[in-house]
């Protein structure tokens, strides 16, 4: 059985993969979601555009933040998984942040994105083989395994699920 000790990845991803929660990886991202989704459903409307701080993103701007990135995660993991052995850029999450538009969008909407991703998240994840979840390549110039991918996607979301709960809520 696959477990953290068969991750590969950066020294700066691997505080997302300490807060994962669980050893398994397909269990770190349902017991994740589910704990985000409860979380999500509890914001009181009042809340959605507001920034703890100056400079800050919104409620919303984290969420779509957060669903930005993890398109990015399941990306590179399906391009790794098969085998693609082509380098990843990264992705600049404040530049992406400001041309989002996430203010225009509607809490129920993208809430109901977040659902839908982490589904299909869960399905590309449950999808792959111990051979695919050891596939490695290259993302921001640094060696990172499928494996890493999915405790990644887990622990940023727990990430910011604490958060939300210590400066938001």
């Amino acid at each position: 059985m696959l477990t953290k000790k068969n991750v590969v990845a950066a020294e700066f991803f691997r505080a997302y993969i300490g807060t994962a929660p669980d050893e398994q990886v397909l269990k770190a991202i349902g017991k994740n979601t589910r704990a985000f989704i409860k979380l999500l459903e509890k914001v009181p409307g009042k809340k959605y555009n507001y920034a703890y701080a100056e400079g800050k993103w919104t409620i919303k701007e984290l969420l779509q933040h957060i669903i930005d990135a993890e398109r990015v995660f399941c990306y590179r993991a399906l391009r790794f998984a098969r085998k693609d052995a082509a380098p990843l850029s990264g992705f600049d999450e404040n530049s992406w942040a400001q041309h989002a538009r996430a203010s225009e969008r509607s809490w129920k909407d993208l809430v109901g994105e977040f659902k839908a991703l982490r589904s299909a998240t869960e399905y590309l994840f449950a999808s792959f083989n111990e051979e695919e979840f050891l596939s490695k390549g290259i993302a921001s110039g640094h060696e990172i395994n499928v494996l890493a991918l999915g405790y990644i996607t887990a622990g940023h979301v727990q990430h910011h699920l604490q958060i939300l709960r210590e400066r938001y809520l």
